[in-house]
């Protein structure tokens, strides 16, 4: 569902986009070519879901994949998967969620202290494939700073409705008391549990709730960090653990395979005249997943380490991810990711006017699965990477250019085939502040993206996405070229961004339905050229004091270039929120419109449009030296059955009805 974005337009009237910094490029946002979407810690409180999808669905131009409540990755522009790329501060996260919407994104939500998302120049510092976008999630695992006191953090505890939520957050930073002048040892350690049943959908539907929605979580980080005046060198352990089920999973596809371009699902496989659909099977047969995700993080930044060089930065990540699909209480699929990456950087101070960042990457990935749905062989996947990235200001100007060039080599262990690809991407944008509080926008990007193991190696059964998926080891790189215009207005009672944006993208690869069969469809992987258009849009009136108006949307369109549309591209949306400060307490009400999709694939349904009304109340206060927050929002008030376009299983998993969330913290 879409979440309530309760903003504090009304509090921090006079605040601008300029206030908060990018960590990535250390720019202010509104200071950036291409749209900047940054969720600062306060933000955070009030938006905040299990997953990250539905963290972030609520700002302009972002929707969630939707699957269940175990796993939703964020859908940009219309864009999903390997084109939305996931870092754990400026590290990639390297979990599975980009091999299967059903894989869930190994990023709390509730540990987060800023949310980045970047598209363009700085955007290329971290991936050229993501076309759709990068969103950098930071965290404090590894402190940067000394704390203000000898031990500071914070605890939290929340409650929801709906699915019967319960879930609790903690972290505590301390540092070596009487540390000198050459640096002092901070240690920090914070996690979380929740604990959601299966959860409650709109009226109307044929069950009440949605069958193995639930979803049980526990994340833990431990972390020390050697800190000094000139910067910091830090070492994080992070477990996370997860039981969620897979709403929609149906048995009646055992034994289909293809024919040519079709499907057959006939005696062969034993299951002719088994239903198909997620009612053939009660709580009890849905699949679970039991996931475990182990990973070290090493970070470090040394600043002005010589002359001419503003800063040295590290960034790297070993993970040993595993999750198991269980089916009547035995490990029928095991798919395991063992993955590392590490990043190494250089920002040096201006020259000739220009400042930077000069990067390298590397990154390999062993990725294999075992069982019934082993429909990707075991693959090795290499990729290396450098980037560069400049900026440069002149009077009311600044100009931001970004380069980046990577190779990359995957090979499938079963069959010994090997595919190498290489590919360089260019971003050039421009900001214009041409009076006060007002600015426009304009970048173009020439990007490539290189194809996933899942993209050429895919070739089984994927009963959790009710496909079977077809790899192509001819698959060449993707080339794009992008344009993405702004105009904003910042400071004064009446605010506002408008963006626009066109993407032209040759030989893109998509997965193709060739054959359906009771709900089962055959999807190839193959290429062809896309368009997408789209906008993004807010405007803020102050009416007084007290309150706050506020109109927002965004739309997409994707297709081919003979004009058939591209599956599951989310839905033109607008909203009305209205924002208030009285008494100490922060209030919005807000109505979102979700327009109707009928521009839809092959063998795809439409989906019907809704309405949700979200209300949400918070208020902040101090105790001594402690700081309290409590917060409550009321989603999908008039409990609207509704359909997410961008999921594989939406008319097997609705969106969530009517939800009361309340949820306390504590800063001390």
């Amino acid at each position: 569902m879409v979440p309530a974005a309760m903003a504090q337009e009304a509090k921090e009237a006079e605040a601008t986009l300029s206030e908060v910094t990018v960590s990535t490029s250390g720019l202010p946002a509104a200071d950036m070519a291409t749209p900047v979407q940054v969720l600062d810690s306060e933000q955070l409180l009030q938006r905040q879901a299990a997953t990250l999808g539905e963290t972030l669905a609520a700002e302009p131009g972002i929707h969630a994949s939707h699957f269940g409540a175990g796993a939703s990755r964020p859908v940009i522009r219309g864009m999903d998967g390997a084109r939305v790329s996931i870092l754990s501060d400026g590290s990639e996260l390297l979990d599975a969620s980009t091999v299967s919407p059903d894989h869930a994104v190994t990023s709390e939500p509730m540990l987060a202290t800023q949310m980045e998302v970047l598209r363009g120049p700085s955007a290329l510092l971290y991936s050229a494939g993501a076309m759709g976008g990068v969103v950098n999630v930071l965290d404090g695992k590894i402190p940067t700073s000394r704390p203000d006191k000898s031990v500071q953090g914070s605890a939290q505890l929340q409650g929801s409705t709906a699915a019967g939520q319960t879930a609790g957050a903690f972290s505590l930073t301390g540092a070596a008391p009487n540390a000198d002048s050459s640096g002092s040892l901070v240690l920090h350690a914070e996690g979380v549990a929740r604990n959601a049943g299966d959860y409650r959908v709109g009226s109307g539907w044929s069950d009440k709730k949605v069958p193995g929605s639930f979803n049980r979580t526990q994340t833990g980080s431990l972390g020390l960090s050697w800190v000094t005046d000139k910067g910091y060198l830090g070492l994080a352990y992070t477990r996370q653990t997860a039981r969620y089920g897979l709403p929609g999973h149906s048995h009646g596809f055992e034994g289909c395979h293809t024919h040519g371009d079709h499907l057959h699902c006939g005696d062969e496989g034993g299951h002719e005249g088994h239903d198909h659909g997620a009612e053939a099977h009660g709580a009890g047969d849905v699949p679970v997943v039991e996931l475990t995700s182990e990973r070290w993080d090493l970070r470090g930044e040394w600043r002005n380490p010589a002359a001419g060089v503003a800063a040295v930065r590290l960034r790297s990540g070993f993970t040993n991810y595993r999750h198991d699909e269980v089916e009547d209480g035995q490990v029928a699929t095991r798919f395991k990711n063992r993955a590392h990456d590490l990043r190494l950087e250089v920002e040096h101070e201006p020259l000739a006017g220009w400042r930077g960042t000069l990067g390298l990457q590397t990154m390999n990935r062993r990725f294999s699965a075992q069982g019934e749905e082993a429909y990707v062989q075991p693959t090795d996947t290499r990729r290396d990477s450098l980037y560069l990235l400049e900026e440069y200001r002149w009077q009311d100007w600044s100009l931001q250019a970004a380069l980046r060039h990577d190779r990359q080599r995957v090979e499938a262990q079963l069959t010994d085939e090997r595919r190498g690809h290489s590919a360089t991407s260019a971003s050039l944008g421009t900001v214009w502040k041409f009076q006060p509080g007002y600015s426009a926008t304009a970048s173009v990007t020439s990007g490539s993206r290189m194809p996933t193991a899942e993209e050429l190696f895919a070739n089984g059964l994927h009963m959790a996405t009710a496909t079977y998926e077809r790899g192509n080891a001819n698959l060449s790189r993707e080339r794009s070229q992008a344009l993405d215009l702004g105009l904003a207005k910042t400071t004064g009672d009446t605010k506002w961004k408008l963006n626009a944006y066109h993407y032209r993208i040759n030989d893109y690869i998509y997965g193709a339905t060739l054959d359906a069969h009771e709900g089962l469809q055959l999807l190839q992987y193959t290429q062809g050229d896309a368009r997408f258009t789209g906008w993004e849009a807010q405007v803020s009136q102050r009416l007084s004091a007290s309150w706050t108006v506020s109109v927002f949307g965004d739309g997409v369109r994707a297709r081919l270039a003979n004009g058939e549309a591209l599956p599951r591209i989310p839905s033109q949306r607008w909203g009305l929120r209205v924002n208030t400060r009285l008494a100490g307490w922060d209030g919005m009400a807000e109505w979102v419109q979700v327009m109707r999709q009928n521009r839809t694939a092959a063998f795809e349904s439409e989906t019907a449009g809704y309405g949700m009304l979200n209300l949400g109340a918070s208020y902040q206060f101090r105790s001594g030296a402690n700081t309290w927050s409590v917060y409550v929002k009321g989603q999908n008030l008039t409990n609207r059955l509704a359909y997410a376009a961008t999921s594989f299983i939406k008319t097997a998993a609705p969106l969530t009805g009517r939800n009361l969330t309340v949820g306390v913290k504590l800063d001390f």
